[in-house]
């Protein structure tokens, strides 16, 4: 195997960014996977040993629902059944979704499965913060395509966080839900803009104590928000005792630094751990176009995403593979949730948190200063 000396040579890195670029040459479509490369070990998925703290989410790598719910492209009800049932055979058991993903698509569809597994042998979250109702009016352009024919209000109060459990369960068609956050009450949320400190206000008085009354009366777990930027999850902290965070598009291997230097260390001081939400940045490390939920790509993050696909190409294992196990390896994190539309991509997901990735890898990536000098790495 070539040491780390051999990779520092702009020639090296030259000759195998292209290598890497013409691997991404041809765009993938929906469904593509980029291949796993690397020893694929048999083990099983990675779990979480029980500390201190206020809830405990075994298992360190689950399933997303955005694609379950039309996310970007259609997704047929087999399909959604494949790729549930995959999962679950390789192991998965943890399964995070939305009344938002496909407005109710992603919820009936991760159900249909679920509720023929023992419900103690799983771990289920949804969200909370939008109440659908039926409609007949032709829905707006958005991320779902083909989405269910329902409309939305947002609903932070607490009669309004009940109801939306309430009709969670009628669609999954459990029994239980496992974790409830409140979903997309935040600053980038363009339907909120400047009024999310408004709504905030209203959560604090409404679904917070509420979800904290329903946690102590046995119908959820553990409570939390499922936010795309820090500021909400923080002030959470000042005002409520929520369990868990999923924050989304806030740590991946090519943008980390703000959550390792101001979001993980004040989580960690209290103890409250994370699901990382978008660990592919919504398919860009795993080879697509796009980037995260927005239109256009931000300026440098191609040429970054060339370059550690230059080292990765090197030792012998792929983007996707690096992208996950870096995202998993953060002790604030409990898990790591990408999302799949197809048997193919669970299964490659799951084969990528079994490879065997060398220490030399990870010591490359922040001698050229691809992931920050302190950021956690596999086995470290």
């Amino acid at each position: 195997m070539p040491s780390r000396r051999e990779f520092l040579s702009a020639a090296a890195v030259g000759a195998t960014t292209l290598a890497a670029s013409n691997l991404l040459a041809k765009a993938p479509t929906s469904g593509d996977v980029m291949p796993t490369k690397g020893n694929v070990q048999e083990k099983p998925l990675p779990t979480n040993r029980k500390v201190e703290g206020r809830y405990h989410l075994p298992h360190r790598f689950g399933l997303g629902g955005v694609a379950l719910g039309n996310g970007f492209a259609p997704t047929t009800d087999e399909q959604a059944e494949q790729t549930m049932a995959a999962a679950w055979e390789a192991g998965v058991r943890y399964f995070d979704t939305s009344p938002f993903y496909g407005y109710g698509l992603s919820e009936r569809r991760m159900g249909h499965f679920l509720h023929r597994q023992p419900a103690e042998s799983y771990v289920l979250s949804t969200k909370v913060g939008r109440v659908f109702h039926a409609t007949e009016k032709t829905l707006p352009p958005s991320l779902w395509k083909s989405p269910a024919p329902f409309a939305f209000k947002y609903d932070y109060t607490a009669e309004g966080t009940r109801r939306s459990i309430e009709d969670s369960l009628q669609r999954l068609g459990v029994s239980q839900i496992d974790i409830v956050f409140i979903h997309d009450l935040s600053p980038d949320n363009e339907d909120l803009g400047e009024n999310w400190t408004e709504q905030f206000d209203v959560a604090a008085k409404g679904a917070m104590p509420e979800l904290t009354k329903m946690r102590d009366e046995g119908v959820i777990k553990a409570w939390g928000f499922g936010v795309n930027r820090p500021e909400p999850a923080l002030k959470a902290l000042e005002v409520a005792d929520p369990d868990v965070f999923l924050l989304a598009c806030q740590y991946s291997l090519l943008d980390h630094q703000q959550a390792l230097e101001k979001t993980f260390p004040q989580l960690a001081e209290k103890k409250v751990p994370v699901v990382v939400g978008s660990p592919l940045l919504a398919g860009y490390l795993a080879g697509r176009d796009r980037y995260l939920y927005g239109d256009s790509v931000p300026e440098g993050a191609e040429s970054k995403r060339q370059k550690v696909m230059a080292v990765a190409d090197k030792f012998g294992i792929d983007l996707r593979t690096a992208s996950l196990q870096f995202a998993a390896a953060s002790p604030v994190a409990c898990s790591v949730i990408p999302g799949a539309r197809s048997a193919e991509q669970v299964r490659a997901n799951v084969n990528s948190m079994k490879v065997a990735i060398p220490a030399d890898f990870w010591a490359t990536l922040k001698e050229q200063k691809l992931i920050a000098r302190d950021a956690p790495t596999p086995g470290a």
